[in-house]
Formats: C-alpha cells, sequence, structure tokens
C-alpha cells in the first residue's frame, strides 16, 4: 500500500509541474463564435428524431452539441451532423458515476468525506452524488480507460469531461436553502477526499494526518494537494486524448478561484483545448453582468479558449438572454454552450435567430 501511495504522490506532483502548449490542438476548434447546447442522449439511437433535433438546432444556430453517450451511439449520430456542418462533442461524467455497475462493485474506489463515509455510502446533497476518488489507482485507471474507449471515435468534436472536480464543499447560495442549510463553514460531511490512500499519501510528504489537525479545511497544503490528483487526473486524460488526435473539453464552476473553493477545481492547470465554465447566475444569486465577470476572470487565468455555460431557466427574459450572450462575447469567449436548447421558449428562440444572423458575417 505504502509503495502505491508513494507512486501515485510522484504522478501527481510530477504531472502538475509542467503545462505543455497545446498551441496545434487549439487550432482544430473554435474558430468563430459558436453555439452550443448540452443535451441528453435519450434512450435507444432514433435516426428520424436526431434527424428533427438536429435541424432544430440548426435553425437557432447550434452548430455544436455536447451529449453523452458511448461509442456506438457516437457512430451513429456523428455523420447526421457532418451533413449539417455539426459537430459533436462526447460529454463524459468522470468522477460523479451515479449507478455505475462496474464502479459499485468497488466501494474502495469512492471519494471519502471528514466523517470517514465514502461516495457511495453517504450520498451528499442527492442521491446520483457517487464520486470516485482521484486518489485510488484503479479509479484512475478506469477513468482513463472510458476516455480510451471514447477516444476511438472519430469524428469528434473532443472529449469534453464533466463532475471532473470533488463533492460541492460549498453550494451556490441559491441551492443552499433547498437542502436546509446556512454553509457558513465547510461542513464535514461535503469535505471530501479523506480516502486512506489521500491521506498516507499527506502524510509520507508533510509528517502528519489532515485527520489529526485541528482544522484540517484551513491546511492551504491539504486543499493543494487534493487541487493536485484532479489536476494530475485531468492532464493525463488529456494526454491520453491527445494521443489519439482528440481535442480535451470540460465544463467546469465560473472561474477558477471560485472553482477551488466551492468544488477543489483548479482548471487554470488544465491542460485543456478549450473550458466551458458554467456561469448559472442564478444559483449565486447574482445579475447577468456576473456572468461578464466571471467569464473574464477565467479568460485572463488561462490561455486554452472559454466557451461560456449559460442556463436557460435563468435566462427566460429575452432580454436577459440577449444580453449575456454579447456580453460573453465582448469580454472574449469563443462561444457558448446552453443548458439547454431543448427547453427554451419562443422568446428565446428568437434571441439565438437573431444572433445567429447578426454574428454570421462577422
Amino acid at each position: 500500500m505504502k509503495k502505491t501511495t508513494l507512486m501515485l504522490v510522484v504522478l501527481i506532483l510530477v504531472s502538475c509541474k509542467n503545462k505543455p502548449s497545446n498551441t496545434e490542438s487549439t487550432d482544430n476548434i473554435n474558430e468563430s463564435f459558436t453555439f452550443a447546447t448540452w443535451t441528453s442522449p435519450g434512450g435507444e439511437f432514433n435516426e428520424d428524431l436526431w434527424e428533427a433535433k438536429l435541424a432544430s438546432y440548426d435553425s437557432l444556430g447550434i452548430s455544436e452539441i455536447l451529449v453523452g453517450g458511448n461509442a456506438e451511439f457516437y457512430q451513429q449520430l456523428i455523420p447526421l451532423a457532418t451533413k449539417k456542418n455539426m459537430k459533436i462533442h462526447a460529454w463524459m461524467w468522470t468522477l460523479n458515476r451515479p449507478n455505475d455497475t462496474i464502479a459499485n462493485k468497488h466501494p474502495e474506489w469512492y471519494a471519502v468525506n471528514r466523517m470517514g463515509k465514502n461516495s457511495l455510502e453517504y450520498r451528499a446533497y442527492v442521491d446520483y452524488y457517487q464520486w470516485l476518488s482521484p486518489f485510488h489507482p484503479e479509479a484512475r485507471e478506469y477513468i482513463k480507460n472510458n476516455v480510451r474507449e471514447l477516444a476511438k471515435v472519430r469524428g469528434l468534436a473532443s472529449i469534453h469531461l464533466d463532475y471532473v472536480r470533488y463533492v460541492d464543499v460549498i453550494l451556490g447560495a441559491d441551492l443552499q436553502p433547498k437542502y436546509g442549510l446556512v454553509q457558513d463553514r465547510e461542513m464535514p460531511e461535503f469535505d471530501y477526499d479523506y480516502h486512506p490512500i489521500a491521506r498516507q499519501g499527506f502524510k509520507d510528504i508533510f509528517g502528519k494526518d489532515p485527520l489529526d489537525m485541528e482544522h484540517p479545511e484551513l491546511s492551504t497544503e491539504w486543499r493543494q494537494y487534493r487541487l493536485n490528483a484532479i489536476t494530475s487526473l485531468v492532464n493525463e486524460l488529456v494526454d491520453i486524448a491527445h494521443n489519439s488526435d482528440q481535442n480535451m473539453t470540460a465544463a467546469v464552476f465560473p472561474f477558477p478561484e471560485m472553482s477551488r473553493q466551492m468544488v477543489r477545481q483548479a482548471w487554470n492547470d488544465w491542460n485543456l483545448d478549450a473550458a466551458f465554465p458554467m456561469v448559472y447566475n442564478n444559483f449565486y444569486r447574482e445579475n447577468v453582468s456576473w456572468i461578464g465577470f466571471a467569464i473574464e476572470q477565467g479568460i485572463n487565468d488561462v490561455e486554452f479558449p472559454i466557451h461560456a455555460g449559460l442556463y436557460s431557466p435563468a435566462l427566460t427574459d429575452p432580454k436577459d438572454l440577449e444580453k449575456a450572450i454579447r456580453l460573453v462575447k465582448e469580454k472574449g469567449a469563443k462561444g457558448f454552450s446552453i443548458f439547454t436548447a431543448d427547453n427554451l421558449n419562443d422568446e428565446q428562440k428568437a434571441v439565438f435567430i437573431k444572433l445567429k444572423e447578426e454574428f454570421k458575417d462577422e
């Protein structure tokens, strides 16, 4: 166990040290201001339904689709999208693996909170929160194999990582009342990952177990150590994708400093080809102008392109939606993705159509 722990620590530290340039791979993505959407794959693949869905998206100016699925699904969808000059991104839930029949057989793979409960036993906030530990070598290898399978699919715009972080240690201000919480501190039941491998690795470096600290949540070393575990995993996944000539993108929290505090996610240290910060302003009780602020922070912190992730229920007023899209473009985003185009109202659709025509010649 100790040998495995030390090897994992070395991997984490080494992969976080150097940040190679991905200029060549980014040349193939984000050539203009793009409209995109996240969407569900639905049930069994139905060509007629997808033809209609793609036609609907195309009418709105949406040219990129971020959708979950397996290799067979993408092999059927990509040719339909290609006919319409649309791109498909393989949306992959990374560390949060609800009802994963393979992972469920390995309780030792799951992240552990400060109370000593793993994420399969204690599901923070919602039942589908079932998080693997980035410290467990077998869990990491399982995630890498998921990427390897997707990397075999030809014609993808990117492999798009999501839930590549820890459980939310602090929820957005608007979400806390839904769970009867006032999170004015980091509560132990939501503070992950105290996996035995993580604790041992930290002890090997610093000579102390984080659980022996009076306030481990205040330790900058313990926080950075956990950030590094996510970063090293992502950068290893990027390498796998790039070795198969695939781009790697990710859905991330609004901007790096906020991400570090809320979900232990230092995405400015990742070697991505593009990021999609989810600037869902209503989650944080912020106005539309905050969206521009958040996007600007991210652009200032990274070298790769950024696409704003917008939340349609927060922008039901068409004036707000138009302002948000114009704002992220003005701040330097290369495009935006809406969650989700499937539930836009007629007024919101009119905004898409208007801006599609306005932007097409730029």
